[in-house]
């Protein structure tokens, strides 16, 4: 990839203002709990201009340390020690799509619908059933009972809009791919192979490679892009897998990303792309100290058949990358086989580095010299040739923050 300097760039949060959906009074203060349209974002060929579409995740949930800290609920210690517990106040509010407009100084709210089922009813955010292929979150309510599993729930973190008015979500609990109409139901889920979710309200096909299924606890799908031909998905982990145990996954340098066939959903490529050292993402570690898992790849946006932007984060310190993913950066097919061993993370966290083809990268942008730009960054859409919109996971609200949405402003087009 040519070595040329990063562009310049400004950036200029548009307005915005979250719906309110409920509070909840609580022992040291009242929970409010607002909408959120932050885990994905994605334009779509033929729409008007200033069209795009935002995906929101599983629904209001917060970690159990939060939610005694935050809000006294002391009740809850006892799951303090439960890894990944996750407290969900509101399973009633689940994965939905939002269309925005933005104008020149805001984004505004044009309708949200929530992803349904084969019979239309919304989609939960409740983990699915955990089973031998990976372990899956611990969900409980404001009392510390266990919520049910559900063979159909979502935690949706990416979007792809399609010109057929429909859509492709990516997943993290299975992980898993899902194909939405264009009222948002379920048309097909796509699972790793040996997943099986009996139950489910729509239907299942386990066409994924079953190495999917090692992805680290609620480390699974959040980027995801289409190309502008929609011929290629482009799906990535939010970090190393946990392949072949969780050491790997924390010890891990490398993300996997896959090319997929956008209408079978086949896996025909896979390239490592590789995460920047701890150390530079400066901003998180003014608050302590950062590790290689802390790391994660939260947004893809296809500038064409090879070209992408990578959005790479820590949480406050977010990073822009630009990849090439050509025929030369394709790894070897043996690694996405579940057997191989030495694994890609095994070989990742190797000294000398991961002996194999990886993908080289260009600074677009880093959010370390622009402190007015938000901590979890998640989502990114292409508004021009010189424009990108980011936006920020405000997490439902359930921890006070807000949603944000930046206009970025570049001094010379990304693409022609």
């Amino acid at each position: 990839m040519p070595a040329d300097p990063a562009p310049r760039w400004t950036a200029r949060r548009l307005a915005w203002e979250d719906e309110e959906l409920g509070e909840i009074a609580l022992p040291r203060r009242p929970m409010r709990i607002r909408s959120g349209f932050g885990s994905g974002l994605a334009t779509r060929r033929g729409d008007p201009p200033g069209t795009v579409w935002a995906v929101g995740d599983r629904g209001p949930n917060l970690k159990v340390e939060t939610a005694v800290d935050r809000y006294g609920l002391d009740r809850l210690e006892a799951h303090a020690g439960e890894a990944g517990a996750k407290i969900m106040p509101r399973p009633d509010l689940g994965p939905a799509i939002a269309r925005l407009h933005v104008s020149s100084g805001r984004v505004d709210l044009v309708r949200s619908f929530p992803i349904v089922d084969s019979k239309g009813r919304p989609v939960s955010g409740l983990p699915v059933p955990e089973g031998g292929h990976a372990r899956c979150e611990p969900a409980l309510d404001l009392d510390g009972n266990a919520l049910a599993s559900d063979p159909s729930g979502l935690d949706t973190e990416g979007i792809a809009a399609l010109a057929d008015g429909g859509f492709w979500v990516g997943d993290e609990f299975g992980p898993s791919l899902v194909r939405l109409d264009a009222g948002g139901r379920v048309l097909r889920r796509l699972v790793p192979e040996g997943v099986e979710l009996d139950g489910a309200a729509y239907p299942v096909e386990p066409r994924l490679p079953a190495l999917a299924a090692r992805r680290q606890l609620n480390r699974g799908f959040e980027a995801l892009a289409l190309s502008p031909d929609e011929k290629w998905l482009f799906l990535a982990f939010q970090s190393p897998l946990a392949h072949p145990d969780e050491a790997a996954h924390r010890a891990g340098r490398h993300v996997r990303l896959w090319r997929l066939d956008a209408v079978t959903g086949e896996t025909v490529a896979q390239y490592a792309y590789p995460l920047d050292p701890p150390g530079s993402f400066r901003r998180d570690g003014e608050a302590g100290p950062v590790k290689w898992h802390d790391l994660k790849v939260s947004e893809l946006v296809a500038l064409g058949s090879e070209r992408l932007l990578v959005l790479e984060r820590a949480s406050a310190t977010t990073k822009i990358y630009e990849v090439i993913a050509d025929p030369g950066s394709v790894l070897p097919g043996g690694h996405l086989e579940i057997g191989t061993r030495p694994t890609l993370e095994e070989l990742s966290a190797e000294p000398e580095g991961l002996p194999l083809p990886v993908l080289a990268k260009r600074l677009i942008l880093s959010t370390d010299d622009s402190p007015q730009i938000p901590a979890d960054l998640e989502g990114m859409a292409v508004l021009g040739p010189s424009a990108l919109l980011l936006v920020n996971d405000n997490d439902f609200g359930v921890e006070g923050a807000e949603t944000s949405f930046w206009r970025i402003d570049f001094d010379r087009p990304l693409f022609d």
